[in-house]
């Protein structure tokens, strides 16, 4: 906690007196069932819920990083746009508003895909794709930009752009490979003037520049190119490269035959010679095209990451697929053999494509490195718009990336893997609110006493009272996030939080958990992300996203929130399920911007005491270079 923190006790009064409770609106055209109760920011008991949660507000300088012009002339790294009154912005989608504190994005245009990340000489790279002359898709390039502690980012100027017959169509999505004599060697995917995916070399042209500013592009690419029996089209997203055995690497490229997802794999002992090996690392029929394939070592008896070329006893291998077919990513634990050049999923029922889900929301094309200065595995992914191309054009920007990520296996149950924010978030934190003894009754809704909402990192856990939960017979049985959201009443929830609310609660989104229990006794929990008020616009694709988190014996229900003013990023359960919104507020904006506690329950013991904390948390404005 920085030495300038300060701590305050909220008491039960101050909040009763600071609104009236309120019952949760309910969703347009929303249909009466019994489902649950919205509670409160931390601990829940059912009959007598205790609600004891950590509130971080994040507050920041002006989240507008501002361009650099040089005499008219164009910075590579601040491409330009035309500018747009003010009036002609789209409702909530102006750049102001819209723009996020403390994640990563350009200052201008599109971006998508996460490429090459990487440690060098002190700093953290991060490439992406992106358009440098406008707000949709197109003329992919990479973009550039670099980080002391993964937060705070630096904008450096274009690493690569469509200049070559072998990449003329776009500087697709690649990944970095570290090598054991301090090489770097990126492999990209170049769409060609003729259309055709192949796979192309890169390298630092300096590697003793620890911005490395400038890449060659190997004279002699492309170095793969698609195999007889795959479509040109469908032969993309090379992997980080493993040390295999005999002295040779490895890469895994994405592709399909029919509609059978497939991950290739490729041989080589110098980067620029590969030939393919025999049959194919996985395959999964029905999951379609595989794109930007991950595949990485995660340690079963420790919380530190690995490199990407161990293995051996005490792994698991992360095989990670995003279906191009229903945008997606999908994981799952297995193990490699080095031998067959083969990797086993550990539950064929939980493969990739029909199992766990890196995220449960708006996120897609996730890409992991392993940060050799501090021994772990980050994870990087992008969080695209809902909007449309239109609304995007006007602000003048597209997306944004999530906050990094740390992926560590779950020791406890053995079958998924677990995300949580960087260390290096809680940096920005700044004081500490406590609120204590919050009580709620069925159907209420309570709120923090924030002035703004908009940047927040709360933690919450809710304790379920054993004699509630066995009292219930059966609840929701069959229970899924997507078709009911958190208006709709239950024995068992929904309850948790509402964020980037405003005072009338004309918009808001609930993050909260629900669990639903069958009649043999057995129960799920899912945390869910509910958009469908978040927004008084109509043209935005509003979603409820979410799916179940696994609960111990034990266990007390816990979830983590980054909101930054139009991300919200969900963590449940230390990270077992994590769940990513993408919303755009009209109303709960700024200072407008609030956040309350609810329990939508509609039994009559579902009443509710609870402790809450709340930190305030620094500031963050990335800047342009070079």
């Amino acid at each position: 906690m920085d030495s300038n923190s300060s701590h305050r006790t909220t008491t039960p009064q101050d909040l009763e007196h600071s609104a009236a409770y309120t019952r949760l609106p309910d969703h347009p055209d929303s249909p009466a069932s019994h489902r649950r109760p919205l509670k409160g920011l931390a601990r829940v008991l059912l009959s007598l819920l205790f609600l004891s949660s950590l509130v971080a507000l994040i507050l920041y300088q002006d989240p507008h990083p501002q361009s650099k012009d040089n005499d008219g002339k164009r910075d590579l790294s601040t491409p330009l746009m035309s500018v747009v009154p003010e009036s002609s912005m789209p409702p909530s989608r102006g750049v102001a508003q819209g723009r996020t504190a403390y994640h990563f994005q350009p200052m201008k245009n599109w971006m998508n895909d996460p490429n090459g990340p990487l440690y060098h000489l002190g700093w953290y790279h991060l490439f992406y794709q992106y358009n440098p002359d406008s707000a949709i898709w197109g003329n992919i390039t990479w973009g550039h930009a670099v980080s002391k502690d993964l937060i705070h980012w630096l904008y450096l100027p274009l690493a690569m752009v469509p200049d070559h017959w072998f990449d003329s169509n776009g500087v697709w999505t690649g990944s970095a490979t570290l090598l054991p004599d301090g090489q770097i060697i990126i492999l990209y995917t170049g769409d060609t003037d003729d259309y055709v995916q192949v796979q192309n070399v890169a390298y630092p042209a300096n590697l003793s520049d620890p911005l490395l500013l400038k890449w060659v592009k190997y004279e002699d690419n492309p170095v793969m190119i698609p195999p007889t029996g795959i479509e040109v089209t469908d032969f993309r997203d090379p992997t980080t490269g493993w040390y295999a055995i005999n002295g040779t690497w490895r890469i895994a490229i994405g592709s399909k035959v029919n509609e059978t997802g497939i991950a290739l794999v490729y041989e080589t002992t110098n980067f620029t010679s590969f030939e393919p090996m025999d049959g194919v690392l996985h395959a999964v029929p029905g999951t379609g095209m595989w794109e930007c394939l991950d595949f990485y070592p995660v340690p079963t008896n420790s919380t530190n990451g690995l490199d990407t070329s161990v293995n051996g006893p005490g792994v698991k291998h992360v095989l990670k697929a995003s279906l191009d077919n229903d945008k997606k990513d999908f994981y799952a634990l297995g193990t490699y053999n080095p031998s067959t050049n083969t990797w086993t999923p550990d539950d064929p029922q939980m493969d990739v494509g029909i199992g766990l889900r890196v995220d449960y929301g708006k996120y897609y094309a996730s890409k992991t490195f392993y940060d050799q200065i501090k021994q772990r595995r980050v994870l990087w992914g992008w969080i695209g718009e809902t909007d449309n191309a239109g609304d995007d054009i006007l602000k003048g920007w597209a997306s944004v990336q999530s906050i990094p990520r740390t992926v560590v296996f779950d020791m406890k149950t053995g079958t998924n893997i677990i995300q949580w924010p960087v260390e290096e978030v809680e940096e920005l934190r700044l004081n500490n609110t406590e609120y204590l003894g919050v009580e709620l009754a069925p159907g209420s809704v309570v709120p923090l006493n924030i002035t703004s909402a908009t940047q927040l990192d709360i933690s919450a856990t809710f304790e379920v009272d054993e004699a509630a939960l066995e009292g219930t017979l059966e609840a929701d049985v069959g229970y899924n996030c997507s078709t009911t959201g958190a208006s709709v009443r239950g024995a068992l929830g929904p309850f948790g939080l509402l964020v980037i609310a405003d005072d009338s609660l004309t918009e808001f989104t609930p993050v909260y958990f629900y669990i639903s229990k069958d009649t043999d006794g057995s129960y799920q929990t899912f945390i869910c992300s509910d958009e469908i008020r978040s927004s008084n616009a109509n043209d935005i694709n509003k979603r409820i996203y979410g799916g179940t988190v696994p609960v111990l014996d034990g266990e007390i229900l816990s979830m983590r929130l980054l909101v930054d003013h139009s991300i919200v990023e969900s963590f449940a359960q230390g990270g077992r399920t994590v769940v990513t919104s993408r919303i755009y507020p009209t109303k709960a904006i700024y200072g407008a911007a609030r956040v309350f506690l609810f329990n939508n329950c509609h039994r009559s013991e579902c009443h509710s005491i609870g402790q809450h904390m709340v930190d305030e948390l620094g500031l963050y404005s990335p800047v342009p270079v070079g």
